[in-house]
This record gives structure tokens, C-alpha cells and sequence, in this order.
């Protein structure tokens, strides 16, 4: 069996990406790593280069800044790498600049990869998801934050990144897919809050035009961390390519679980999934196999 990963990133450094933790939590179960590096002055190829491994294979992109509307440029740059993986491989790893998988589901993952390696009608794996906030210390356990997403795909040039690159499609329909016991960690909403305000403000630029990025978000230095409905404190242990970055925390941040700001709608939902296990009105970008 051979496996590719790839991903994308630009301003890694300027933005405080773990994209090094990214690439490394994955690597023991690729072949090669195709990452998609976009124009920027910020060392970002360095660091990419400073992997201690032979795997890596560097793309240099372009972003197109004119892509404005619903993070399509994303999908865009997902795209160039899984464009530029050669050869061919039975899956494709993909993984976000802030997700890290926790070394504890490789195994997990690589037996799902050979199980369903021959069984043509499964045309992704399933992962599911943490997403932390404010702290290595608190995970969100709202609604609005998906659950579930396809992060091995096959090795098909008919399968493409799908809106802001949050998932996969091929020939526009949801992929064919299985679930794999596995949890990403997602860490896109822990930094520095002055980090996390620059890399809002930035991001922003690729869903909203200048005006609403001018009358919606506040001309601060620091991000608000303090402004979340509802979270839970995380008890487990971080993936071992993430202690370093979780040692090195220099900001403070503290929330009351008991102290939660729910909606009625919000307190309907939690109830009815908690009775029934159905979660109304989910976003599934994917059919799953039985």
C-alpha cells in the first residue's frame, strides 16, 4: 500500500501555524508529503525545508488574492497539491496547516487504509474531530462545529477540494465514504491572541470584501477569546508533536463549563441528540457506507 499526504500553507510564521506539528503527525503513514508552499516572506519554505525528513516533496504556488468570495482561494491551493502528487498511490492524507493527529489512532488508520484498500465503492475515510479553543485546555462543544470530515481520498484527478477546502467532492457529488475510529485534533483557534486576531483579520479577506472586513471586525490588537457559548474542559493528552507548542503557552485564558451562553434552539438540539444520537440539520459532506 503507498500514501501520499499533501497540503498547503503560506505565512506559517507571520500567522503562528503548526504546520510542522501538522505534517510530522501524519508522516509515519506516508510514503511521500506533497505540500503546496504559497509565495511569502515570512521563512515559511524554511520551515518546511527544516523537516528532518526525505519524504517531503515542496511545490511552489501563487495564491490568487482576487478569490474573495467563500474561501474558495483554499480549495484553490488544496488542489495544486493533490494536482502534484505523482505516481500512484492507493490514498491521499490530506491535512489542514492546524490539525494534528494524535499518534495514538496510527494504527488505527493504517488498518482501515489496507481493510477497505481494494473495495472500490469507498471512495474516502471518515475522521472525526476536536476543535480546541482559547487554550490547550478547552474543547468546543457547540452545534455549529462539525464533527466529522474526509481527510483520505483516493488518488482520483475526478475528486476535488470542495468550497473553502473544508472536504472533498467528485464531479461535484458527496464522496462514497467509511468511518475510521480516529480523532483529528483541530487547533485553529489556539494562539496568541494577538496571533489569532492577525490571522482573523487576514483570513477574513478570502470570504468578505474590505468594507464588511472594516465594519465588522473590531481594529484591535488582541483576538476575544471570551466571546464563546459553550466549552468543555479537555482532560486527555495532546498529540506528542504538540507538546512542545503546549509547554510554550504565554497567554492566559480561562472559561466556567457551568457558565454556558446557550441559545433555546441550541438547548432544543442538545436534548434531542442527546435522547435520540441524531443531530439536526448536520452539514455531511459525504455519504457514509454501512
Amino acid at each position: 500500500m503507498k500514501v501520499t499526504g499533501f497540503t498547503f500553507i503560506r505565512d506559517a510564521v507571520r500567522l503562528d501555524y503548526p504546520v510542522v506539528e501538522a505534517i510530522s503527525s501524519i508522516l509515519p503513514l506516508c510514503d511521500e508529503f506533497v505540500v503546496a508552499v504559497g509565495a511569502c516572506e515570512d521563512g515559511t519554505r524554511a520551515l518546511i525545508e527544516a523537516i528532518p525528513t526525505d519524504k517531503i516533496r515542496i511545490v511552489d504556488t501563487v495564491w490568487d488574492d482576487s478569490l474573495r468570495e467563500g474561501g474558495r482561494v483554499l480549495a484553490v491551493e488544496t488542489d495544486k497539491a493533490m494536482d502534484a502528487i505523482t505516481g500512484h498511490p492507493d490514498w491521499c492524507f490530506y491535512i489542514q496547516a492546524d490539525e494534528v493527529l494524535h499518534e495514538q489512532y496510527l494504527e488505527e488508520i493504517r488498518a482501515a487504509m489496507l481493510r477497505y484498500k481494494d473495495d472500490v465503492q469507498v471512495e474516502g475515510l471518515l475522521l472525526k474531530y476536536q476543535h480546541f479553543y482559547g487554550s490547550y485546555d478547552y474543547v468546543a462543544d457547540s452545534r455549529r462545529w462539525y464533527r466529522q470530515e474526509v481527510r483520505i481520498v483516493r488518488h482520483d484527478s475526478q475528486i476535488r477540494s470542495w468550497k473553502d477546502a473544508q472536504g472533498f467532492r467528485k464531479n461535484g457529488k458527496k464522496l462514497q465514504v467509511k468511518a475510521v475510529d480516529a480523532v483529528m485534533y483541530h487547533y485553529g483557534w489556539v494562539r496568541h491572541p494577538q496571533y489569532q486576531q492577525l490571522k482573523r483579520r487576514h483570513f477574513e479577506r478570502y470570504w468578505h470584501s474590505d468594507g464588511w472586513i472594516q465594519e465588522n471586525l473590531p481594529d484591535v490588537d488582541e483576538f476575544d477569546y471570551s466571546e464563546i457559548d459553550t466549552l468543555v474542559r479537555f482532560t486527555g493528552m495532546h498529540p506528542r508533536t504538540m507538546q512542545p507548542r503546549v509547554e510554550r503557552m504565554n497567554w492566559q485564558f480561562t472559561f466556567d463549563p457551568t457558565q454556558r451562553k446557550l441559545a433555546w434552539k441550541e438547548r432544543l438540539s442538545r436534548t434531542f441528540e442527546r435522547v435520540t444520537g441524531y443531530r439536526i440539520g448536520e452539514y455531511k459532506n459525504y455519504r457514509l457506507l454501512k
